[in-house]
């Protein structure tokens, strides 16, 4: 970011230094045709050149990072974040690659482990088999534009997907796989988030550190008939989620709810 090209903070208006120093950094990075990832002025660069004490650029900065506009990293310095991505929370089955397609970026898939596994008590449960049956595991890095959103985990019955350990999902969609090859038609999907810490593992993938938070978001899938199809759980970088559920005055999800978040699973 170039300072100089800047305007000054307005003395002469009621509208808060650190209001206006957001204002003057936002217009900045649509002006400057900023990309993300690029390193930003840090805190005493800026409060040198608009004369301003450090505590109103920090203000400034902590609003900026809480939108999303910015990320911080402890040592290292102000970065400018990357735009949210749009996934269908509640109510909507089409699934990343959808999602990706229609914003016109590219996604592809690190596959970690695709293989067919015994189900553990808390899957079959999920899925309605018994302890022991066989499931197909899919554990994945999911790329946006070259950069890692989400590090899923998803288990589906081998008996209704036979094969599908030999498939290249590394840019193939699995939900367009199940309905076109599988012949699966989807009903009702259950979704939760919650606040969680990356760890050694997930944090590796996504590039982050192990303490760096993480949504968790659990799903169970079924088909018209009320038989489960897929049941996933996907770390999505905190830095890059922001998840937006539109509801009906009765209280009752919109059609469709939706998600401005890391890119989810499948």
């Amino acid at each position: 970011m170039d300072l100089a090209r800047t305007r000054p903070i307005d003395r002469s208006i009621a509208l808060p230094y650190y209001a206006q120093l957001k204002q003057i950094l936002t217009e900045a990075v649509e002006r400057q045709g900023l990309r993300a990832g690029v390193r930003l002025p840090g805190d005493n660069d800026l409060a040198q050149h608009f004369a301003l004490s450090r505590s109103v650029v920090r203000q400034a900065l902590a609003e900026l990072e809480t939108e999303g506009l910015i990320t911080r990293r402890r040592g290292k310095g102000t970065y400018l974040g990357s735009p949210k991505v749009s996934e269908g929370l509640a109510g909507w089955t089409g699934g990343l690659a959808d999602d990706v397609s229609r914003r016109g970026a590219r996604l592809i898939s690190q596959v970690l482990r695709q293989q067919q596994v015994t189900a553990d008590a808390l899957v079959a449960e999920l899925l309605r088999l018994t302890p022991g049956d066989p499931v197909v595991l899919i554990e994945r890095v999911r790329y946006v534009d070259d950069e890692p959103w989400v590090h899923t985990t998803t288990w589906l019955p081998a008996q209704l997907v036979p094969g599908l350990e030999r498939e290249d999902l590394s840019e193939q969609s699995l939900y367009a796989l199940l309905r076109g090859r599988y012949d699966l038609v989807f009903g009702r999907v259950r979704r939760s988030i919650e606040a969680a810490l990356a760890g050694d593992v997930t944090g590796r993938h996504l590039g982050i550190g192990p303490t760096e938070p993480v949504l968790r978001l659990s799903s169970l899938l079924s088909d018209t008939a009320g038989r489960p199809i897929e049941t996933f759980v996907a770390f999505h970088r905190g830095d890059r989620s922001r998840f937006d559920v539109e509801l009906e005055p009765d209280g009752r999800l919109g059609s469709p709810a939706t998600v401005r978040a890391i890119p989810g699973p499948a």
